[in-house]
């Protein structure tokens, strides 16, 4: 029993350091944008800046206070084992099918609950983001930073710390914690699954440059290349003529006159981007049942008994403070977002 509580103490101080650093982010977030109202309120509508600001918060404030705050806990780093070239092939086609589908269910779900509401749910800040903002920060953002950082800091730290405990333990903690930290529920989704197979392949390889780069795929695609076709069909008639006048007849009309040449080459392009998502989509599914006998998560050091993990891992203190406060910030942002 008494070594029950010294795991539940380890999983709360681990929770702790968490809360505390995404407090302290937090209040530099809001001071910083008071002295920029106080001082240069412009700099706020400007979404180029806005993500910069963003950046040097997160990434050079707080990411750096959580690793100062859980850098000392008592590690153990899984085993190193090789990854080929086709391995990591099939591991980015599995992440970008399992990014998409749980999109997806995120999507369906926060337009449900804005349909119950009656106002629409902001689904993904991040994409908005990535829409507006200039495309070089949007890459040094989404594709260069946040994928390194938030590896080290959302599956080293945290698997390194629990996975004498068990790799489901892991994996599991990892996820739900990278999840969370995104702040809504759409979001929420794709990074609570994503987060665990990325978990899972780090405790599998004992390699963070590996998720590193599987992240960096999934965000080049979700955050570059798509918002890259989205704004090409956007500047394009095809747009128009498809969201705006829609008549079927006439599309077809202007199409076979031969006037509608950048509309054809629109078109092309977005069945062909279409044709490439699908097939990723459908071929990651089966490569998830295929390999499903692979997803075996084995034992620690320390084994938790099944009727105790839950209220170990989860329901101490500090992990309890951290869900709640972004279940909070999630229910906040459906319900006023």
């Amino acid at each position: 029993m008494g070594e029950y509580k010294s795991y539940r103490k380890a999983f709360s101080r681990l929770g702790l350091r968490y809360v505390l650093g995404t407090v302290i982010l937090y209040a530099v977030n809001i001071l910083g944008q008071i002295i920029i109202m106080k001082a240069a309120p412009p700099l706020l509508n400007d979404v180029n800046m806005l993500l910069i600001y963003s950046m040097v918060v997160t990434y050079l404030v707080g990411m750096p206070v959580i690793y100062l705050l859980v850098r000392k806990m008592p590690v153990m780093q899984p085993q190193y084992h090789k990854m080929s070239a086709g391995q990591f092939v099939l591991a980015a086609i599995m992440c970008f099918s399992l990014m998409y589908c749980s999109n997806l269910i995120g999507t369906v779900i926060t337009t449900l609950i804005g349909i119950i509401k009656g106002s629409v749910v902001e689904t993904n800040a991040a994409s908005q983001v990535a829409m507006t903002a200039d495309m070089r920060l949007t890459f040094i953002f989404m594709v260069l930073c946040a994928p390194v950082i938030e590896e080290f800091i959302f599956r080293k730290l945290i698997v390194d710390r629990t996975v004498k405990y068990g790799e489901g333990t892991a994996v599991l903690l990892s996820g739900l914690m990278f999840g969370l930290f995104h702040g809504n529920l759409s979001q929420f989704v794709y990074a609570f699954t994503l987060g665990m197979f990325l978990a899972f392949i780090y405790v599998r390889t004992g390699k963070l440059k590996i998720t590193v780069g599987l992240h960096m795929i999934v965000n080049f695609m979700g955050g570059i290349v798509s918002v890259l076709i989205l704004k090409m069909l956007e500047n394009s008639e095809l747009y128009d003529m498809i969201y705006e006048d829609y008549d079927p007849a006439a599309l077809g009309n202007y199409i076979m006159s031969g006037e509608g040449g950048g509309m054809i080459s629109s078109l092309l392009v977005l069945l062909v981007y279409s044709g490439i998502i699908v097939g990723a989509v459908i071929t990651g599914i089966i490569l998830f049942i295929v390999f499903r006998k692979s997803f075996v998560l084995r034992s620690g050091e320390i084994t938790l008994d099944r009727g105790r993990r839950f209220r170990t891992v989860i329901l101490n203190p500090g992990m309890l403070l951290y869900c709640l406060f972004w279940f909070a910030m999630i229910i906040y942002q459906l319900i006023f977002g």
